[in-house]
């Protein structure tokens, strides 16, 4: 899940240690070149051999690359994905491929910030490549929602309280898929992860590379992990920070979820505790029960906020989104709270959920991230349930998770039974044959839980971990100097951390 496409509703939701790669050399070492081969397909050659024009795009260069709609019929339709190149400051050693995570995304737009998103020393050695995935955001976007219908996936109640509420939360949980169906056929159909990685393979060898490089984040390792077990002779130096599993279905993934939002929402509530601007007072478990009644009681007195109403779903849902990076997130959300709280004013509590789902003043949202999340989840993780089901797990999870566990488990509703079929999940994950991977995880990642970056370091082979102690959404460039020279000398070098490896806190 991607911080900056945040969905809300319905869609929602250790002291220092020293590390073998630790140091302040910047030199780089030679990528190894693939261990082995492995064969194009006849039936891809045409698309693996493409010829497409580089144009400038302001500090950076831009292509169309052509890949097959679906790769069991490689001769049938094709998609085009955008893909942008920034130039390394120096010498390069190699391209490395970004994704910023979601599913939804833009692999274009966070290469072209890499000047800020990576550090000096990798901009110097690396050409920087991002790919929009297919169906998102400028490679052939799917639209199934339209404003309208995506300010309604987000308002609607999803704590209902009677039968007529919770009819409603199943008509509105619906109409992804509706939409999908109607606008975005037959692309949508073919927008699962493992499409993607064959993808990029495709635009590797586009840019000339032997080998792939990649820092992927989020969903973004689900992409690299994807690639890894497809093609891991070509894997070169690979970072997944945040991992998002392959084999977890929906409803596993979604609970995990919750129990780290939670943990994430008492975190921010005994910080603000400590602070004289946070509206209440109190111990941080305190503070939480009034925050909650407050979210609760929007729903039946919600804050008007120009043409809009603040009410629970919209509050709850501001709050979430703004708990991935305490540094920056928390005296913004406590500011925005202490707003809505002693001022009855929602207007700073709604902007805050706005800037995270892209929604303009005007009621235009700038992106298609909603339509690509729903598209990749769905059929990564075909989801069979009835709103029965749905109905008793929000009263389970309520229990463990009070401030978030409903409306994540309503959240499971658009992808039950969606309208076209997939893989699913992995059943399992075991990639071997790679170069070293480095994995990071972080201990108190509301979004993709540390837990998770520890398993996939058990399924791969030849792996190593780094865990960040801190409470944040991914590691690297998020404030701790450790995590970014490990990563970094990975990398360069391809210097592993030491077994069991552990960065503390915000190192500056």
């Amino acid at each position: 899940m991607s911080p900056r496409r945040f969905l809300s509703g319905l869609g929602a939701v250790l002291a220092f240690a020293l590390l073998a790669a630790c140091g302040n050399e910047t030199g780089t070492s030679p990528i190894p070149a693939p261990s082995g081969t492995q064969a194009i397909p006849a039936a891809l050659q045409s698309y693996y051999n493409q010829q497409v024009s580089w144009v400038d795009c302001g500090g950076a260069q831009c292509a169309i690359v052509e890949v097959p709609l679906d790769y069991a019929e490689p001769n049938g339709e094709s998609l085009s994905l955008a893909v942008t190149k920034v130039p390394a400051t120096g010498t390069p050693i190699g391209s490395l491929f970004l994704n910023p995570g979601g599913p939804g995304g833009s692999g274009f737009d966070y290469a072209k910030s890499a000047r800020v998103s990576l550090s000096e020393s990798i901009n110097e050695h690396y050409d920087v490549i991002g790919v929009d995935p297919r169906g998102v955001s400028k490679s052939d976007p799917v639209v199934c929602l339209t404003d309208q219908e995506r300010d309604e996936v987000a308002a609607v109640d999803f704590v209902p309280q009677t039968p007529a509420e919770q009819q409603q939360l199943v008509e509105t949980g619906k109409l992804p898929a509706v939409g999908c169906v109607a606008n975005a056929d037959p692309v949508f159909k073919f927008m699962d992860t493992r499409n993607v990685a064959r993808d990029f393979d495709i635009v590797r060898q586009i840019v000339g590379d032997q080998n792939f490089n990649y820092l992927g984040k989020s969903y973004g390792t689900s992409i690299g992990a994807a690639y890894a077990e497809l093609f891991p002779q070509r894997v070169g130096r690979m970072v997944l920070d945040g991992v998002l599993p392959l084999d977890l279905g929906l409803e596993q993934i979604t609970k995990a979820q919750a129990v780290g939002f939670e943990d994430s929402f008492m975190n921010f509530a005994k910080d603000c505790a400590s602070k004289d601007d946070c509206p209440y007072k109190g111990t941080a478990q305190q503070v939480a029960t009034q925050l909650r009644r407050f979210l609760m009681s929007l729903e039946i007195k919600p804050l008007p906020v120009r043409d809009r109403m603040l009410n629970g779903s919209l509050a709850t849902s501001a709050v979430l989104s703004y708990l991935y990076f305490p540094e920056r997130d928390y005296p913004r959300l406590r500011a925005a709270l202490n707003a809505a709280v002693n001022e009855s004013n929602g207007e700073p509590l709604m902007m805050l959920l706005d800037e995270r789902t892209g929604r303009e003043v005007d009621g235009r949202y700038v992106d298609n991230s909603a339509d690509a999340f729903y598209a990749v989840t769905c059929l990564d993780r075909q989801y069979q349930a009835t709103p029965q089901h749905v109905s008793d797990l929000a009263t389970q999870w309520e229990q463990w998770a009070p401030t978030f566990g409903v409306g994540l488990a309503w959240g499971l509703l658009p992808c039950a039974n969606w309208p076209a079929q997939g893989a699913g999940p992995a059943t399992s994950v075991n990639i071997v044959g790679t170069e070293p991977i480095l994995i990071v995880a972080t201990s108190h990642d509301p979004a993709t839980p540390g837990m998770w970056g520890r398993n996939l370091s058990t399924q791969i082979q030849n792996s190593g971990l780094l865990t960040w102690d801190a409470y944040s959404h991914t590691a690297y460039k998020q404030g701790s100097s450790c995590v970014d020279e490990v990563v970094d000398m990975y990398l360069l070098q391809g210097n592993m951390p030491s077994a069991n490896a552990i960065c503390s806190g915000l190192e500056q």
